[in-house]
């Protein structure tokens, strides 16, 4: 799947996301072509407001699926099949319930604009 963290299928396919994080257009719920509009000052504002959400959602990614999925006790420097099989389906659930959360959002947010 992803092997962020070493795990993950054994091919040297590079595998792309099915959609971007966060449903939206520019990635990781980016401004998209809406960002054209803005004063560079705004950009460089939502840029940084944006990096900082991803370096967030990253850390709660990795210390979420490190605290559930590798071992406290460390036997060898690689990780075993166990573990990697288990970082990679927390990557892919994590991932997954971020898109539908946002989606959800989305949605709500749409809805209230339109009424």
């Amino acid at each position: 799947m992803f092997g962020l963290f070493g795990g993950g299928n054994s091919n040297n396919k590079t595998q792309q996301p099915q959609a971007p994080v966060g449903g939206m257009p520019g990635g990781f719920g980016g401004m998209g072509a809406a960002g054209a509009g803005m004063d560079p000052q705004m950009q460089y504002a939502a840029a940084e407001q944006e990096l900082e959400m991803v370096t967030d959602m990253f850390t709660r990614l990795g210390d979420a699926c490190h605290k559930k999925c590798i071992l406290q006790k460390y036997n060898d420097e690689e990780l075993t099949k166990g573990e990697s099989v288990c970082l990679d389906r927390c990557v892919s659930k994590f991932f997954q319930v971020n898109k539908e959360v946002s989606d959800k959002l989305t949605k709500l947010s749409q809805l209230s604009a339109s009424a």
